[in-house]
Formats: structure tokens, sequence, C-alpha cells
């Protein structure tokens, strides 16, 4: 058994999350101490592990709390987890494609700046008024 703290260094969330992830019900409300420390055991420690990679997949919470549940249940079908990585998967794409469009956006109103000494800017002028900077200046 660990405290808090070793189970933070263990999982790599930090104390702070698994205090958090255990108020949603992310992960089971630990036990604890006749002092009253939440103490962990390696299992705990293995899901926090799960919600860290989770997490840097960029899952939601929601998600990352069906996934648990699949990953705790050993009657799931594995379709199911394919299911939910497809799902992210478009969500991503489409994340992807509108970052890029942003990105395009911006690149054009950079190029129909000359970024010189004078007031006017059609940056700021398109930020205004969208769709006045029609090439580059």
């Amino acid at each position: 058994m660990m405290n808090i703290g070793q189970a933070a260094g263990a999982s790599g969330v930090s104390a702070k999350m698994i205090r958090y992830y255990e108020s949603i019900g992310l992960v089971d409300a630990a036990s604890r101490s006749d002092s009253g420390y939440r103490r962990y055991a390696d299992k705990d420690v293995q899901t926090l592990r799960f919600i860290k990679r989770s997490r840097d997949l960029g899952f939601s919470l929601d998600r990352i709390k069906t996934l648990v549940g699949l990953w705790q249940d050993g009657t799931r079908k594995s379709a199911d987890v394919k299911k939910l990585a497809r799902q992210h998967i478009a969500e991503l794409n489409a994340d992807i494609e509108k970052l890029q469009s942003i990105r395009d956006q911006l690149e054009h109103l950079a190029d129909c700046c000359k970024g010189d000494q004078r007031p006017d800017c059609p940056i700021l002028a398109d930020l205004a008024h969208p769709g006045g900077c029609h090439g580059p200046r």
C-alpha cells in the first residue's frame, strides 16, 4: 500500500487530480489508514496509469469512465472499445480540419498585412469586418 504522494509518483497523475478523479467517481474511493490518510494498492495505481494514458490520447473524462468500465469488464467485446476509439478519431479529424482552417485564415490575414510603421492593419480590419482582405498587399 502507498500514500497519495507515492501513488501520484508511481502513476504520473498529480495528487490533486487523484482526489478529483475520486470525487467524480472515475476511480473508487481510496481505502484509509487508521489516521485517515488515503492508501492505494497496485491495482489503484494501474487504474490511474490507464486514466493518464487515456487523457494523453485526448479522451474526455466521460469516455474514460466508459473505457475504465470496459477495461475492468472481462466479458466486454473488443468491438465496443474499437467503436469508441473510432468515434474519438473522427472527432480528432474534425478538430484538425477546424484548426487547419483557422491557421489558413490567419496565415492569409498575415500575408495581407505589410507589417510596416503605418497604422493601417488588414488583420484588425478583418477582425472587425470579416472578408476585407482579398489578397497580399
